[in-house]
């Protein structure tokens, strides 16, 4: 799976991805990083290279899915310093879809019923 990374995208999970072997592009690595580039240019830059997008940008990437833009992936990360569960959920999520064209995944945590445990989930987002 060839990701990219954003520049709001913690650097630890783009180490520990690497680790499991998966290829992952940083912005800073592509030249594009602090040059205030427009999110739909982000977005163009990971499709024409054939890379699907993780970022934190929840809200402005949702909307730019929603507009119908044809993507390769856009996987949102939530803000939680708990990066080894990130990892772990997005190890799984990369695992369980190999096809992730024009779908948008997002990854957050939910409360167990019954406990105060919180656990990291991921959902798909509709157009």
């Amino acid at each position: 799976m060839r990701l990219y990374s954003d520049e709001n995208f913690p650097l630890e999970i783009v180490r520990q991805l690497r680790q499991m072997k998966y290829d992952v592009l940083t912005s800073y690595e592509a030249g594009q990083a602090n040059q205030g580039i427009p999110d739909d240019e982000v977005l163009a830059f990971a499709t024409q290279e054939k890379r699907v997008l993780v970022t934190l940008n929840r809200d402005d990437f949702i909307a730019l899915h929603r507009t119908g833009i044809s993507h390769t992936g856009i996987i949102i990360s939530k803000d939680d310093r708990d990066y080894l569960g990130q990892t772990q959920i997005l190890h799984s999520c990369l695992s369980e879809n190999p096809d992730f064209i024009n779908r948008l995944i997002r990854i957050k945590k939910n409360n167990q019923p019954k406990s105060g445990i919180q656990i990291f989930i991921y959902q798909e987002y509709k157009r």
